[in-house]
């Protein structure tokens, strides 16, 4: 309370037939008088309601997993009592998995007084997966689900968890998936900022965002083998999860704090800091990564201290112009031994810099490896051999 009042005006202001939707509230011990104002929902809505009321479980994914053991219905969704859904969500989710017969329907998210992820609206898809499109960058709840995909493969939010239950989850579901939609030309969600700030992906300590890029990296590491889709995904938790910790705020943390941040992360990325990793990150990400995985904190320090100040790295240009390295603390130091590969901008960085010409020894051996390809499909066609170059 109060957002819960226009959270549920607006589940009754859905435009799809009321009797196709069951609402199904948890009360996790709430004292504001949410539990009554369900109750009154309850009496009066129009689609059937239950309301379930329990001792607080400390977090979401409890009272998740109760809501999701009550459901019957085809498909799930899961609505935060703070945020609210667009008038005609529901159906257009609906429509878009009964067409295309996915199991999993991303409605686009936007920000009221708070942010919002934005990288994977781009576009309307009727059919994608998490490996070719940026839906791993949303892996909060609020998505629809097929209920027989979580029932199938027994699929519950982790109760251990007290943040990072949701990506967990929402990531499974994208790997166990037959095929994923995307409404990116209507808002489906509106993700509601809170007067007094309390949103539980900004609650906890950091040792909970570590125990949440545990889990999330050891799920993407059971379900694929290593090599290039892993690398992929692990992006994902590096970058959102572990290198906040590792950034401005590492400035600021004291040696006691630092020592145990780098000590929480070498397991992980020991296990999980591939080059196909690296070569997929900006080059301060990469750096920052670095060094972590080379538990290098008076490094790191400095280089927090950079980004703390919003200073821009020189650029260097060479080979005209077709490498450009951005020199960020420690470049070419002898005395730090950072390799030169750590501040070398991956082109899709290196395009925004004036000067920098796209090509080179790699462009060449790939148009090379895509002219061997060629011949040899041309060869399997007519029957005939080709010899690969």
């Amino acid at each position: 309370m109060p957002y819960l009042v226009e959270c549920l005006a607006s589940v009754e202001a859905q435009t799809i037939d009321p009797e196709r939707i069951e609402v199904i509230t948890v009360d996790d011990g709430s004292t504001d008088g949410t539990g009554e104002y369900l109750e009154e929902f309850a009496a009066r809505a129009a689609m059937p309601v239950t309301v379930i009321r329990q001792e607080n479980s400390g977090g979401p994914s409890g009272p998740r997993n109760v809501g999701l053991g009550k459901a019957t219905g085809r498909y799930v969704f899961f609505l935060d009592a703070d945020d609210r859904l667009g008038p005609e969500a529901l159906e257009r989710m609906v429509a878009m998995a009964d067409r295309n017969g996915t199991d999993v329907v991303l409605g686009r998210i936007e920000g009221v007084n708070r942010g919002a992820p934005k990288s994977m609206w781009g576009r309307t898809l009727d059919r994608t997966d998490v490996f070719s499109s940026n839906i791993r960058y949303t892996l909060s709840a609020q998505k629809l689900f097929r209920r027989e995909l979580l029932t199938r493969h027994g699929m519950r939010f982790d109760e251990s968890l007290l943040t990072g239950e949701d990506a967990l989850f929402t990531m499974e579901a994208y790997l166990r998936a037959d095929g994923v939609s995307v409404i990116a030309d209507y808002t489906c969600y509106y993700l509601v900022g809170r007067d007094d700030g309390k949103h539980v992906t900004k609650s906890g300590g950091y040792e909970l965002r570590f125990d949440s890029a545990r889990a999330l990296m050891r799920l993407i590491a059971e379900h694929l083998p290593a090599g290039e889709r892993r690398d992929l995904l692990m992006t994902r938790p590096l970058v959102v999860t572990l290198l906040p910790q590792f950034g401005p705020r590492f400035a600021k943390d004291s040696e006691k704090v630092r020592r145990r941040k780098l000590e929480l992360a070498k397991p992980l990325m020991d296990a999980y800091w591939t080059p196909g990793v690296a070569r997929r990150l900006k080059v301060e990400e990469r750096l920052r990564l670095h060094l972590v995985a080379e538990q290098r904190p008076e490094l790191l320090v400095s280089v927090a201290r950079f980004l703390k100040d919003k200073k821009q790295p020189a650029v260097l240009l060479e080979r005209g112009g077709r490498r450009l390295y951005l020199a960020y603390p420690h470049f070419r130091d002898a005395a730090a031994g950072v390799p030169d590969s750590v501040y070398l901008a991956e082109p899709r960085e290196a395009r925004a810099y004036p000067g920098y010409r796209e090509g080179g020894a790699g462009s060449l051996l790939r148009r090379a490896a895509r002219k061997a390809r060629r011949m040899l499909r041309s060869a399997a066609a007519t029957g005939g051999r080709a010899a690969a170059v």
